[in-house]
């Protein structure tokens, strides 16, 4: 059973008590949160464009929710990935597709806690969620 992850108020409040390389330490944990992506499913298909490390999403849904699993080679990535997957997780996908997600992660003011090359993929990462959602919603299957 995958375990829950936290929630992105829960993250937002933790993060906005640290600074500078403790942010990087509560992102990089966030990234060792995420449930294991089986290797089968990093494909081109799941791979998210424009990142400069590798990053995958994978949807997969339950009783109409969301569960997205996600990947990256790169620590800090995989933590800013986490983070974008815990605005949706177990979410229903209609309400996903429908949701800012980029409002809901300017909190965490990442353009300026990262470098541009890191947080340049994060638009494409949240158009490939919304994507996902919008198609599992309209009835499509997952995957």
């Amino acid at each position: 059973m995958a375990q829950t992850m936290r929630s992105l108020s829960d993250t937002l409040e933790e993060y906005e008590f640290l600074e500078g390389d403790e942010r990087y330490r509560l992102l990089i944990e966030l990234g060792r949160e995420l449930s294991p992506m089986p290797d089968a499913l990093k494909t081109d298909a799941t791979l998210v464009r424009g990142c400069s490390a590798s990053v995958w999403v994978y949807p997969t849904s339950d009783n109409d929710k969301l569960h997205f699993l996600a990947d990256s080679n790169a620590a800090i990535t995989k933590g800013i990935v986490a983070l974008v997957i815990s605005a949706v997780q177990d979410r229903p996908a209609n309400e996903v597709a429908a949701m800012d997600i980029t409002a809901a992660l300017e909190p965490f003011d990442l353009k300026n806690q990262l470098s541009s090359n890191r947080t340049q993929g994060v638009p494409n990462m949240i158009a490939l969620v919304k994507e996902h959602a919008a198609r599992i919603a309209a009835g499509g299957e997952a995957g």
